[in-house]
């Protein structure tokens, strides 16, 4: 391995003039704001290999061509469009035997490329574990293969998760020691059928909610045993959402997190959830991270270590919300930029006891949805409700055991990398979570998911807004009405309530006359 003297004098933009880099997972929600963010501030990047693997009928050339098409990457291509040429598709797959690149392609990598980043992941909690092993784990154990051949590696950056030692409330930037050794669980899925392993699972996993995490963590292990001598970083981020600032305020792709319970809750078909509002929501744009990776390129590269350097990009520390003012300032910023076709007005609350928030999900979810799809059917519409508030369900069951505990997660490590960084990088590759206003980031997050997630053009606010205020007299009629219901079952049994009923009803006729 090469090093080049006097690099710790350089700074973050000027490293990476003249480098080639190695991104897998680039077509990911991460990834893509890595290399736009790449190409962007770093203009003297030589090339981006992008690890990428035909799908659909269509190979790596056109997914690519639709990869920097994208939303993401309009600014470069009007600012800029000559960088984009630097993105050079890679076929192969994450899951295969040496990444499923080819032997001209590996030479070409191993020859040129100086730093590598890697996102590629399953990020599905609900991942069959034999199917996670083989992504997050067999898949970095090929990658470092190929690491350990190149003739120039600087820098590896392996993103994981701050939740992979979810077990621990106090988690520090370091490795931990596991129960279960990485190479045992391999070979576990390897001799054993997919059966089997399911069978298994739970026992695996043992006091983590998920596969995710727990192979997650496993990936970090086999790092740190098989790694050697390569200069490798590990950024773990914490829940991931939309942009804070770049390239645009709001940018989201995908729906996992909160973003798809966000989105039903705006068309007002999601109003109960289980979360304890005084716990810490420990939340993170995504450019945040992405700056933090690259700076934690720079920094590995310019100042090696014998052990491996964790980053926990977290705001628990610097600069907390909880899960109380999130939902708060998520129904306000829903109800001021509500999307097109709500089915009800946007509302509802958060539950801290599981059996409450079975019955309001019954009453609120289950059962409007089945009476929704009842109609669709007689107007001869597909029935679909019943499908959606399933697949809202599973992303709330999901959710549910990051809403209700906390974690103190540590990020020194972070801080210090912050302060070596010049004033002019600090700037370009911002990562200081301080900056965050948590209440205009969530309305740009809201906005950002009605534009980007639910395709709809701002032109289209003022009459969504004309169709909310609709909504509101519907849904307080509503309310008034089962109020009323209510009253008449008292009024049938008590004077007292009767007499009560009757001093409420004039009340409020008389506030409707004054309205009037």
């Amino acid at each position: 391995m090469s090093t080049i003297s006097g690099i710790q004098c350089t700074s973050v933009k000027d490293f990476y003039r003249d480098r080639s880099i190695f991104i897998t997972g680039g077509t990911g929600f991460m990834g893509k704001a890595l290399v736009e963010k790449l190409l962007r501030s770093c203009p003297g990047i030589k090339h981006i290999y992008l690890l990428m693997r035909p799908k659909k009928g269509r190979d790596v050339k056109q997914r690519l061509r639709e990869l920097l098409n994208g939303p993401l990457f309009e600014k470069l291509r009007r600012d800029a469009p000559h960088e984009l040429s630097k993105v050079i598709p890679v076929a192969g797959d994450i899951t295969e035997q040496e990444l499923g690149i080819s032997e001209a392609d590996q030479n070409t990598i191993i020859r040129n490329v100086s730093i590598v980043f890697h996102s590629a992941a399953t990020v599905k909690f609900d991942e069959a574990l034999k199917l996670s092993v083989t992504i997050n784990m067999v898949g970095t154990k090929q990658l470092l293969y190929l690491c350990h051949r190149m003739h120039n590696l600087e820098a590896l950056v392996h993103l994981s998760t701050a939740y992979c030692n979810c077990d621990r409330e106090d988690v520090a930037e370091e490795i931990y020691p596991l129960s279960t050794e990485p190479e045992e669980v391999i070979a576990l899925t390897k001799v054993m059928d997919t059966k089997m392993v399911d069978e298994i699972t739970g026992t695996l996993i043992g006091k983590r909610p998920n596969t995710y995490t727990f192979t997650k963590a496993l990936t970090e292990r086999m790092l740190q045993a098989e790694s050697g001598y390569l200069p490798v970083v590990i950024v773990r981020p914490s829940i991931v959402l939309s942009s804070f600032r770049e390239p645009v305020a709001g940018w989201v792709d995908n729906w996992n997190g909160p973003t798809g319970i966000i989105a039903a809750v705006g068309k007002g078909c999601f109003r109960t959830m289980l979360c304890h509002d005084n716990k810490i929501a420990d939340l993170v744009p995504v450019d945040i991270v992405i700056n933090l990776m690259i700076c934690a390129a720079w920094r590995i590269a310019t100042n090696r270590t014998k052990t491996i350097p964790v980053y926990n990009c977290v705001t628990g520390q610097q600069n907390p919300i909880t899960w109380k003012q999130f939902t708060q300032l998520m129904f306000k910023f829903c109800r001021m930029h509500p999307p097109n076709d709500m089915i009800w007005y946007p509302g509802g609350k958060t539950q801290t006891n599981s059996i409450i928030n079975k019955m309001c999900m019954f009453f609120l979810h289950l059962l409007p949805a089945h009476i929704l799809d009842f109609f669709f059917r007689l107007k001869g519409k597909p029935s679909v409700m019943v499908g959606i508030q399933a697949k809202l369900r599973k992303a709330a069951t999901c959710l549910e055991y990051f809403s209700t505990q906390q974690w103190n997660f540590r990020d020194d490590n972070v801080r210090q990398l912050a302060e070596q960084l010049s004033p002019e990088d600090r700037q370009t590759f911002m990562f200081d979570v301080k900056e965050i206003d948590w209440p205009a980031y969530i309305e740009q997050y809201i906005l950002g998911i009605r534009l980007f997630m639910l395709k709809e053009n701002p032109d289209t606010l003022p009459a969504a807004r004309s169709h909310l205020k609709k909504l509101y007299w519907i849904h307080k009629v509503v309310q008034f009405g089962m109020l009323l219901v209510v009253l008449r079952f008292l009024v049938l049994r008590s004077s007292v309530a009767r007499t009560a009923c009757f001093s409420l009803l004039s009340f409020v006729l008389r506030m409707c006359r004054m309205i009037v």
